[in-house]
């Protein structure tokens, strides 16, 4: 006789224990059992009826809450309280108990009976718990912390429901229609390229037409036809660097990419949000550094888009200031691959927020400018209108200009902006490493060698800047200030 080998299951070894099962339970067409009147006992019941179960309710009548009485007839009603026999015949038992005793009692005899059990609000007496729920029926989230911290649960729920489109119901409901014909037409690759596309069209957050349906076959079928797929190209601004600052657009295509191409500048914790099984490429640029030549990002990005992947161009910031997205945009139109922009929070924005200093003020600053601080040569363009950008009564941003800083100030002072006009310094905008110099004009390049030239900076300057007490014309000094939270966030 063979001896018994217990069956290796590594999968078992790669799950964390659970404290429950979560299960979906099909109650179309079944009978459950409601004991009770209140009402958390109507929402238990109004919960289970859009199940699609059919609910019997044991209560007296003048037992009832008003609110269980509005909807009663919703469900069945019987006038009385429960009995023993009453468990026949039911899918499920819920019990609105006021004492352990009762809910003892109720519990036992469903447990007799075979009937799955809970009594509200008592976990002791309970065989399966209802949890929050995110409703995108057929999509159905259910979040549970095992009663530990309902609360948790439901700022889980908010969360999810701000990132999750209510058009995923409508997308869902596609699926069921068409996935006979998708999973007959094609092979298991097949399949999964147009579920994946699929998916990529309902995270988009628009409504399917009234042509979805024949438009979806037609794909599944030039797959199946081995049509070459055509790929697709998304910039993504990253926000200066702190991950709660994305948009949930960028968050819904950093989870849909199949390839990443991202700044050196863009921070860990904004890649840990994409897709685990996207093929991340650091394709970076930085003043003084080894860095990518444009034209290889372009070639790279087209080169993967016509092999038929979703491409993320991720950039630090937003893609539309100074991220060269223009060139990008203009290449990949010139070959005919689809390209669309999802904008992000720059960096003139995230610093304003962090040191409480507003970009435009009635009193001091009725427009505010972003200039670039260096040129493709290293040194300040020379197209800049100096002259125009030495307006006292204008907030102007410089990026990229720590190691043009002191010909900045020259410029400005000699087109006649006050050597005491305030100016601030800021480095790593956004991050733990955040550090800030505040002072003036004349004093700008002691600023930038108090801060150091090794990280991203930005410069502001202007009227605004003294406004809101940040900096004054006496005022010399480097700040470290690690970042907790920046004062708007993205991400629910």
């Amino acid at each position: 006789m063979a001896a018994f080998v217990k069956p290796r299951n590594d999968r078992l070894e790669r799950i964390a224990p659970l404290t429950s099962l979560p299960v979906f339970f099909d109650l179309k067409g079944k009978s459950v059992l409601i004991a009770g009147g209140s009402d958390g006992a109507a929402w238990k019941a109004e919960l289970l009826a859009a199940a699609g179960a059919e609910v019997h309710v044991f209560c007296p009548m003048d037992e009832l809450s008003e609110g269980f009485r509005k909807q009663l007839d919703q469900f069945v009603h019987h006038d009385a309280f429960w009995q023993a026999a009453c468990f026949k015949s039911f899918a499920l038992a819920v019990g609105d108990c006021k004492t352990d005793e009762e809910a003892c009692c109720f519990h036992d005899h469903a447990v007799a009976a075979g009937v799955p059990v809970n009594v509200i609000d008592k976990p002791a007496f309970c065989q399966f718990k209802f949890g929050s729920i995110v409703n995108r029926s057929p999509v159905v989230i259910g979040i549970s912390t095992d009663g530990a911290a309902p609360i948790l649960g439901q700022a889980i729920r908010r969360r999810i429901e701000t990132l999750l489109p209510r058009s995923v119901k409508s997308w869902a409901q596609l699926a069921q229609a068409i996935r006979a014909h998708v999973t007959d037409a094609l092979t298991s690759v097949q399949r999964r390229n147009f579920w994946e596309r699929f998916v990529d069209r309902a995270f988009a957050g628009e409504e399917p037409d009234a042509d979805a349906v024949p438009g979806l076959i037609a794909d599944a079928d030039r797959i199946r036809s081995n049509a070459n797929p055509a790929g697709h190209v998304t910039l993504v601004g990253a926000g200066p660097g702190d991950a709660e600052l994305l948009t949930l657009k960028a968050v819904r295509a950093l989870q849909a990419a199949d390839v990443i191409l991202f700044d050196d500048l863009v921070s860990g914790e904004v890649l840990e949000l994409a897709r685990r099984e996207a093929k991340r490429m650091l394709v970076g640029k930085r003043g003084g550094r080894q860095s990518c030549r444009q034209e290889d990002i372009n070639a790279t990005m087209l080169a993967l888009a016509k092999a038929g992947k979703r491409v993320v161009r991720l950039k630090s910031g937003d893609p539309m200031i100074f991220g060269r997205a223009g060139e990008e945009i203009d290449h990949l139109r010139r070959e005919n691959i689809p390209v669309d922009v999802i904008p992000g929070i720059t960096a003139a924005s995230a610093m304003a927020s962090c040191l409480g200093m507003p970009l435009t003020h009635r009193d001091h600053a009725q427009s505010v400018r972003f200039v670039t601080g260096h040129s493709r040569h290293g040194g300040l363009p020379e197209d800049v209108d100096w002259a125009c950008v030495a307006d006292p009564h204008t907030t102007t941003v410089f990026y990229m200009g720590g190691r043009t800083a002191p010909l900045i100030a020259d410029r400005l002072i000699t087109n006649g902006l006050p050597p005491s006009t305030a100016a601030v310094i800021m480095a790593d905008v956004s991050r733990a490493t955040q550090r800030e110099w505040h002072g003036s004009l004349k004093n700008l390049a002691k600023g930038m060698e108090k801060i150091g030239y090794e990280n991203p900076v930005l410069i502001a300057v202007g009227g605004a800047v003294s406004a809101c007490g940040t900096a004054s014309a006496d005022a010399d000094n480097l700040r470290e200030t690690p970042v907790k939270a920046v004062g708007f966030v993205a991400v629910a």
